[in-house]
C-alpha cells in the first residue's frame, strides 16, 4: 500500500496534470477542483488492490490535496516559486504518510527501519515508482530547482527542453544504470545536446540549458543506482 500510494501521487499530481490543466489550476479554482478529482480517482484505483475498504482515507487524501492546492493558488504571488513548490510537495507527501499512519500501515517509529525491506519485498512496485518518477515528476523537479537556484523564478516552460524527449532520455539512462551499462549514459545524453546546441549556444539560455541537462542526467543516474540496490 505504501509504495502504491506514492506512485498514485506521482501519477495524479504530475503524469496526469497536462499542460492546459496546469495552466487552468494556476488561474482558477475550477482547475484546482478538476485536478483534485483526478488525484482522488488515481489514489482510489491504486489503493483498491490492497484494501477496497480504504475509501475514507482516499477521500481524506483527495480533499486535503485539493485544499492545499487551493491555498497555493492564493499564495502564488507571495512566495518564491521554488520554496512554494517544495513546500507544496512536502505537505502532500506528509498527508499521505499521515493517512498511512492513522490507518495502521506504518508507524512513525518503524517507518525508516521498514522502508528498505518494504522496497525489496515489493521490487516490481519499487521499480515502477522509480520509472514513474523519472518521467514528468523529475522534469518538473529539475526545472523548478534549476530556475529557482539560477534565476530565482518559476520555470519558463515555453523555453525548457521537450518534456517527452527528456523523460525518454531519463528512462533510458535509468535503464542503462540499472543494467550496469554505465558507458551508455553519455551516449544517451549526447543526441539531445547535439541536436539542440544550435538553439541554445548563442543565447543567454546556454548555461541554464547545460545545468538542466546535467541535473536531469544526475537524477536519472541516482534513480538507476538506487534501483540496483533493491
Amino acid at each position: 500500500m505504501v509504495i502504491a500510494l506514492f506512485i498514485s501521487h506521482l501519477v495524479g499530481d504530475y503524469v496526469l496534470q497536462w499542460d492546459s490543466l496546469a495552466r487552468w489550476k494556476s488561474r482558477e479554482l475550477k482547475g484546482v477542483l478538476v485536478h483534485g478529482m483526478i488525484v482522488l480517482l488515481v489514489t482510489w484505483l491504486c489503493s483498491l488492490p490492497f484494501n477496497p475498504a480504504w475509501w475514507q482515507w482516499v477521500l481524506f487524501i483527495g480533499l486535503t490535496h485539493t485544499a492545499v492546492d487551493a491555498i497555493r493558488l492564493r499564495l502564488g504571488n507571495h512566495f518564491a516559486a521554488l520554496a512554494l513548490f517544495l513546500l507544496d510537495q512536502a505537505v502532500h507527501l506528509s498527508i499521505i504518510l499521515l493517512a498511512l499512519m492513522l490507518s495502521g500501515y506504518v508507524t512513525p517509529s518503524s517507518l525508516m527501519a521498514d522502508l528498505a525491506p518494504m522496497l525489496r519485498e515489493h521490487r516490481l512496485l519499487t521499480v515502477a515508482l522509480g520509472y514513474v518518477f523519472v518521467t514528468m515528476p523529475a522534469w518538473i523537479l529539475v526545472e523548478f530547482i534549476v530556475y529557482g537556484l539560477m534565476k530565482g523564478s518559476a520555470p519558463d516552460f515555453s523555453q525548457v527542453p521537450n518534456k517527452y524527449v527528456s523523460s525518454l532520455e531519463r528512462g533510458l539512462i535509468t535503464t542503462s544504470v540499472l543494467l550496469g551499462q554505465f558507458m551508455l549514459v553519455p551516449l544517451v545524453a549526447l543526441p539531445r545536446l547535439v541536436f539542440e546546441k544550435a538553439r541554445v549556444a548563442d543565447s543567454q539560455r546556454a548555461r541554464l540549458y547545460l545545468m538542466e541537462l546535467l541535473a536531469s542526467i544526475a537524477l536519472a543516474v541516482a534513480v538507476g543506482l538506487g534501483l540496483r540496490q533493491i
